[in-house]
């Protein structure tokens, strides 16, 4: 057995959140972690982790398959959720599983302040890579997290981005008035943002229909400009402005194992979730960015996220270094190391 299937057979029975709303990064950390070479850190990480893990919750009653929409979204369901997607993985391929609850769960893609569809995609790149029994289930606990959790947006309307260029997009979203509040209160604001149909209506470009090609290479093109704009912006909320960009990696890396025609629905969904989370956290105006590091290589990235134990840290490095093995671009290694540095044990 490998190390990451060992390691999600240690937190099989541990829930997905603690201290009542904080999201378990274990299972995302550990993927990341196995994914870039380090199996070898994967236990000892979960050590210093343990302490942060809590039980899996119960089940109040069963959730009945034709009566799914109820419970959606209800947190105080959460045993019921795990044990729902437990049953349809047993009975069913996750593929299937994942092909009919993808697009149910797409609309509510801010559940868990994005932790569930991150957790989703965390386990389907390692599905992608292997299918074992624990990955399997881990995928249900990431679906089961994501259906309890499950928070729509303020309905984005059908107006086009205000530019084509990812990271022209993010400068150009607005941020809401009363940042005071968690993300839920900071989210909730958007349904009265004027200007929030136009900003997150469409992918860049307006497009309702796109090939597939394009759907990844402009999923692809958000997490970079995320990812780099981290690395201007993210001093004002380092942990919370991470999942602008490893929200839509996430979502990137689930791809692969859906059906073509729930590629464009992914992807607007995904600059949505970018956008929110930037709107939510992003400062009004960003600093310098970080200086180039000569010579520094993504080996070298990786190792400082692990190195400082931090999930927030490693989870934004695997995002990084999967932009940077699509682009070359250094910004993309220089702004990981600052948020490494930024976001520390968190």
């Amino acid at each position: 057995m490998s190390e990451l299937d060992e390691a999600y057979q240690r937190v099989r029975h541990s829930g997905p959140e603690r201290d009542g709303w904080l999201s378990n990064h274990a299972p995302m950390a550990v993927e990341a972690l196995a994914r870039h070479g380090h199996g070898e850190a994967v236990h000892r990480w979960l050590d210093g982790y343990a302490d942060r893990l809590e039980e899996r919750p119960r089940g109040i009653a069963p959730i009945a398959v034709d009566e799914w929409r109820d419970p959606l979204g209800d947190p105080v369901r959460t045993g019921d959720w795990l044990d729902y997607f437990e049953r349809e993985l047993a009975d069913e391929p996750w593929r299937q599983v994942l092909a009919r609850w993808w697009p149910r769960l797409l609309p509510g893609i801010a559940a868990g302040a994005t932790h569930g569809v991150i957790r989703v995609g965390h386990a389907v790149r390692a599905l992608l890579d292997q299918e074992t029994a624990p990955r399997v289930t881990e995928l249900g606990q990431g679906l089961a997290y994501w259906a309890a959790r499950w928070q729509p947006l303020a309905s984005p309307g059908a107006g086009p981005y205000l530019a084509t260029d990812p990271r022209a997009a993010l400068d150009a979203v607005p941020r809401v008035p009363d940042q005071r509040h968690g993300i839920r209160a900071r989210l909730a604001q958007l349904a009265e943002f004027p200007r929030w149909a136009a900003v997150a209506g469409a992918a860049p470009g307006g497009e309702t229909a796109v090939d597939e090609d394009a759907v990844s290479a402009r999923l692809a093109g958000i997490v970079h400009a995320a990812v780099v704009r981290h690395g201007t912006h993210g001093y004002a909320s380092p942990v919370m402005l991470v999942h602008a960009a490893t929200a839509p990696n996430a979502v990137l890396r689930t791809l692969p194992a859906l059906p073509g025609a729930l590629w464009a629905a992914s992807l607007a969904a995904a600059w949505a979730a970018t956008a929110a989370v930037t709107a939510a956290y992003a400062p009004a105006t960003g600093r310098s960015a970080p200086p180039a590091v000569p010579d520094l290589d993504p080996v070298e990235v990786m190792r400082l996220a692990v190195d400082s134990a931090g999930p927030h840290a490693i989870k934004f490095a695997d995002a990084a270094l999967d932009a940077y093995a699509i682009t070359g671009d250094a910004a993309l290694l220089a702004a990981s190391v600052r948020a490494t540095e930024q976001t520390g044990r968190w």
